[in-house]
């Protein structure tokens, strides 16, 4: 396809360029989370800065990984893919936030998905609907490995990725509220643990691209143990997240590299 960039040697939306990110990447969505999980890194260098994308590059273990936001939702997250693919990234983890649909899964946990539930738009252009979104079996033994190292409070299993936030939290209010409010409790039937946004997009792209993904998120809260009278406080410090995240890259380049 043209490449629409004033500058034709990177990309549209990233503003990237090849050489300049490693094979190794990790997602968040807030931009500002980028400065604060490059730290992480050895010699960390700010690559670019163009619209909800920033990212910098840095090592770990003498490896390049690199951290660049996507924004909010399974769209800006596709595109930031598709070009960090064609920059030479081919193992992505998704780190952010979610809100828990299980009693069991508290504010401050971890959740890493093994798996996600199709409620967004993003990935019906890539795949019919009966492909599953699931993630990488490395990437996630590694995220899963990670957590259990640092003995954080973690949860494996399904997610929910919808694309309204307020359908959200305010099913009731929206014409579809028959809908929005019978598949959530379908959801929490079948044992999904928390909502999101953009795990299943990552998952259905990454398929379609041939590389690795995977997903951890902070629960920063759980709406459902609001209902139960049970103890609901709002937590949002993602630093566990993004620990589990730099631990579960080191083990995949660990891996790589036969060591």
């Amino acid at each position: 396809m043209k490449n629409y960039s004033e500058d034709e040697s990177r990309q549209y939306h990233i503003q990237v360029a090849n050489g300049e990110i490693g094979r190794y990447v990790i997602l968040p969505g807030d931009p500002k989370r980028c400065e604060k999980i490059a730290r992480y890194f050895d010699n960390p260098v700010l690559i670019a800065d163009n619209r909800e994308y920033v990212t910098y590059t840095g090592t770990l273990d003498g490896v390049k990984v690199s951290v660049t936001s996507t924004g909010i939702g399974g769209p800006s997250a596709a595109i930031a893919m598709e070009e960090l693919c064609r920059c030479g990234a081919d193992t992505f983890i998704r780190i952010g936030t979610c809100g828990g649909m299980q009693p069991e899964v508290k504010s401050g946990d971890v959740v890493i998905a093994t798996g996600a539930i199709r409620m967004e738009g993003t990935s019906r252009e890539y795949a019919p609907i009966e492909f599953p979104a699931v993630p990488d079996l490395a990437v996630t033994n590694a995220l899963a490995s990670a957590a259990g190292t640092k003995g954080f409070p973690f949860h494996t299993g399904v997610v929910q990725s919808k694309d309204s936030f307020y359908g959200q939290h305010e099913p009731e209010t929206k014409p579809v509220s028959y809908e929005l409010v019978n598949k959530w409790e379908a959801w929490k039937r079948l044992g999904c643990l928390a909502s999101e946004m953009e795990s299943a997009a990552l998952f259905v792209v990454a398929n379609y691209l041939h590389v690795r993904a995977g997903a951890c998120y902070l629960v920063v809260a759980n709406q459902e143990r609001e209902k139960l009278g049970l103890e609901n406080p709002v937590a949002h410090n993602t630093d566990m997240a993004v620990q589990v995240a730099v631990e579960a890259v080191c083990r995949l380049i660990r891996e790589r590299n036969g060591k």
